[in-house]
């Protein structure tokens, strides 16, 4: 090979292993500066109180709605909650309710939480539309005290149908299904013992959210018979999701994210039900008993059997001696022999 060729060659690759070089350098130069800003971006601040997901108005404070974030200094107002003040704590938070909407990411104040006891707690609390009715309970028809605010319930009622002819009908009904208890008495949160376990305890009022119709149904039901609590359990509402799906209750619009999918289908798994209602009479449990409703009496017939009666107590009658003492007059019935 020429030797003019060699020297040119050796120079080429010397060049490129000297701009491979170089070039490394300059990337590995600039890395450095984006990792020191993207290291001093991070807030040094005191950490602050923020929603870990949307709180809508009325939402329930839990351990995972909140947590401590560190924040800009500069930027902390006086009413966010800060840890390490005095009283601030997630645990002192629980049971809380939403004031006003909080989105992800976004700081608490301390205007936007209502405490229990606190006015108008119970008015933030109850989503829109919503209505609280109190039912009176006993430790027989309100679970023995296992249920809780925040639990679900359904309302049995129970009553009895008085017939014409034979015995009077025993009947039970679900009136409402899925109501979420807001108070047990003048409590909105559950009583803790000392090491922070809940203390089961008897009461004689639950408060509960339903609809305006329900509310109506439930104040009519309180008049003509016995109200229960029947305790749901927390699969009943996936299963009862499922079913919605499946009939085609739930619309989901085309295009939607997962995040508005989830908002919807938890929407829909939150909200009572008046419609499916279920019930069991004295003959399902007893066959001395009846299963059927009486057939209930005309009020034209009523009316001529009540007159028919009076003609009877009439002519059965026996003499009457009217007695007058002191200017009260009485009859006396003389018995026939």
């Amino acid at each position: 090979m020429d030797r003019k060729k060699v020297v040119l060659l050796v120079a080429a690759l010397l060049i490129a292993v000297i701009t491979a070089f170089m070039a490394r350098s300059m990337f590995t130069g600039a890395s450095a500066p984006q990792a020191e800003a993207a290291q001093a971006s991070v807030p040094t601040g005191p950490k602050i109180l923020v929603a870990t997901r949307v709180l809508p108005l009325g939402t329930l404070i839990t351990a995972d709605s909140v947590r401590f974030q560190p924040w800009p200094k500069e930027l902390v107002q006086s009413a966010y909650f800060k840890e390490g003040d005095k009283g601030v704590s997630i645990d002192a938070l629980i049971g809380t309710v939403v004031r006003n909407a909080v989105t992800a990411g976004q700081p608490l104040t301390q205007g936007s939480l209502v405490k229990p006891g606190d006015r108008g707690f119970l008015a933030a609390a109850l989503g829109l539309g919503m209505r609280a009715v109190t039912v009176p309970v006993s430790g027989l028809t309100g679970v023995a005290g296992f249920v809780f605010p925040g639990d679900r319930v359904d309302l049995v009622l129970t009553q009895t149908v008085n017939a014409t002819n034979g015995p009077a009908l025993k009947v039970s009904e679900t009136i409402v299904r899925n109501l979420r208890v807001l108070a047990t008495d003048q409590r909105a949160t559950p009583t803790l013992d000392d090491k922070g376990n809940t203390v089961v305890t008897e009461y004689k009022l639950v408060t509960v959210e339903a609809t305006p119709r329900m509310a109506e149904k439930i104040a009519v039901a309180q008049s003509i018979g016995t109200i229960s609590l029947s305790l749901r359990a927390l699969t009943d509402n996936a299963a009862e999701l499922e079913m919605a799906m499946a009939s085609g209750e739930i619309s989901i619009p085309e295009g939607a994210t997962a995040e508005q999918e989830q908002a919807i289908m938890q929407q829909v798994a939150q909200r009572p039900s008046a419609s499916r209602s279920t019930y069991a009479t004295g003959g399902d449990v007893s066959r001395f008993q009846r299963s059927s409703v009486p057939a209930q009496m005309p009020l034209a017939v009523a009316a001529e059997a009540a007159r028919t009666q009076k003609q009877v107590e009439k002519i059965t009658k026996g003499p009457v001696v009217r007695v007058s003492r002191g200017g009260n007059v009485t009859e006396v019935e003389i018995s026939r022999r």
